[in-house]
């Protein structure tokens, strides 16, 4: 069906004032038909006179013109489109390895463009068509996030799981000489794509600087669930360390000799090896935080700011859940925390039973892992999760548990706050003030 199914109407806005309605189709912006938002962007961006040919939920067509002022909203909210489905046979797919029982969208790979542009999502560019290229190219579809895993032709293909896909560089010179500005990753396989391979990826890439702004070199991660899957060898703790030893090194060269960070090692990198993080002068303005980048030394820093104003908060006893591999930072900051607010706060690490212990990252963690931690242990006046662990505007786990049934299950309130320091006080004020008096567990 053409067009774009109208979801929601702003009252006294243009489309209103037209009678236009939810439910209604937005067929063509000035005789141009509208294939997605983007389009609908593309086409309202500057005009200010326009007409609109809006189909009717009883099927009729209208057309209606337009006179608004530079920038005014036509007051129309549209239905997400579905994703483009990605058909790729990647060796270390997420996906693939997911076990059953999840939110049912979670097993849905996305291979689109417009979400990388709209979104940030990452794509491979391999399923692309000659047609949409172009039309990133015309419409100035930028910036884009795009996962390249390595430039050798033959290797990317052997990561991929297809063969006769389009030259990643071919594609990414053609973008770069259109101005369009590209974030890349590299989902690092030892043995694979490392070593050598690594360093030709890296070095092409920097070839197209300033248009290819980044690199985010990030481990495969590897679940419990790999049955009839090709084997890979995992990022241990000896691998990240030698990683981190030669590789963060040459990111900072690279950095000086462009004149701005380039190169990322993700977080995971450093809190596998055990080593320190690099100063935050090396991560820029972070362009690749959405990707594990830069997280905790930001975490860090605005812990040392939030500590600098806290002021007593009461004595009852709480308990804060995280993952894995975030706990002893977290723990730090929550010790501290605890000792100056005049809380008794328990520090929680929850193992990833669902995906395996390899999975160690807060945002994967599970309602009913949850239940598991917690099981015989007093969690005090409130469990405190951070809103990483659940669905935006959902509240639910990956498994599909929500709050209220994690509540129901522990037996004590459940407050969820914003992965942050400044997050995690603020929620405990607020739970503070909810409770008459001092709570004492």
């Amino acid at each position: 069906m053409t067009g774009l199914l109208i979801e929601y109407v702003m009252p006294g806005s243009i489309a209103d004032e037209l009678e236009v309605v939810a439910g209604d189709r937005l067929v063509a912006i000035n005789e141009q038909p509208l294939r997605d938002l983007i389009d609908y962007s593309y086409y309202t961006a500057s005009e200010e006179e326009m007409v609109l040919e809006v189909e009717k939920t009883n099927g009729e067509l209208w057309e209606l013109e337009v006179e608004r002022h530079a920038g005014e909203s036509l007051g129309l909210t549209f239905s997400a489109p579905a994703p483009a489905r990605c058909s790729n046979n990647c060796l270390f797919c997420f996906v693939h390895q997911l076990p059953k029982g999840l939110r049912k969208p979670l097993y849905v790979k996305d291979e689109d463009y417009r979400l990388s542009f709209l979104n940030g999502n990452y794509v491979t560019l391999a399923n692309l068509k000659a047609s949409e290229l172009s039309r990133i190219i015309e419409q100035r579809l930028s910036p884009l996030y795009i996962s390249v895993h390595a430039t050798n032709p033959e290797l990317r293909e052997h990561l991929l799981g297809k063969p006769r896909i389009p030259r990643i560089m071919e594609q990414l010179r053609r973008l770069a000489a259109a101005r369009i500005v590209l974030q890349t990753q590299v989902v690092l396989c030892p043995g694979l794509n490392d070593g050598e391979e690594l360093q030709r990826t890296v070095t092409e890439l920097a070839e197209l600087y300033p248009a290819v702004q980044s690199v985010a070199v990030v481990p495969l991660g590897l679940t419990d669930h790999r049955q009839n899957l090709p084997p890979l060898v995992p990022v241990d703790r000896e691998y990240a360390r030698k990683f981190v030893t030669v590789w963060q090194p040459y990111a900072e060269s690279l950095r000086k000799k462009l004149r701005q960070p380039f190169l990322f090692l993700a977080d995971e990198f450093f809190l596998k090896a055990d080593l320190p993080f690099p100063p935050l002068r090396e991560y820029g303005d972070f362009p690749q935080i959405e990707n594990g980048v830069g997280m905790v030394p930001l975490f860090l820093r605005e812990a040392g700011q939030v500590l600098r104003r806290i002021r007593q908060i009461g004595t009852f006893r709480v308990t804060i859940v995280t993952g894995v591999s975030s706990y002893d930072f977290v723990r730090e900051f929550l010790v501290q925390l605890a000792d100056r607010s005049g809380l008794d706060i328990v520090p929680l690490a929850v193992e990833n039973k669902l995906f395996g212990p390899s999975i160690t990252v807060s945002g994967l963690v599970t309602g009913n892992d949850i239940v598991a931690a917690v099981a015989g242990k007093s969690v005090g006046a409130c469990l405190l999760v951070p809103d990483v662990m659940l669905k935006e505007g959902e509240g639910l786990f990956l498994d599909n548990v929500s709050l209220g049934e994690l509540q129901q299950r522990i037996g004590s309130p459940v407050c969820v706050f914003d992965s942050t320091p400044a997050g995690c006080y603020r929620a405990l004020r607020s739970f503070s003030k909810s409770v008459s008096g001092q709570v004492r567990a």
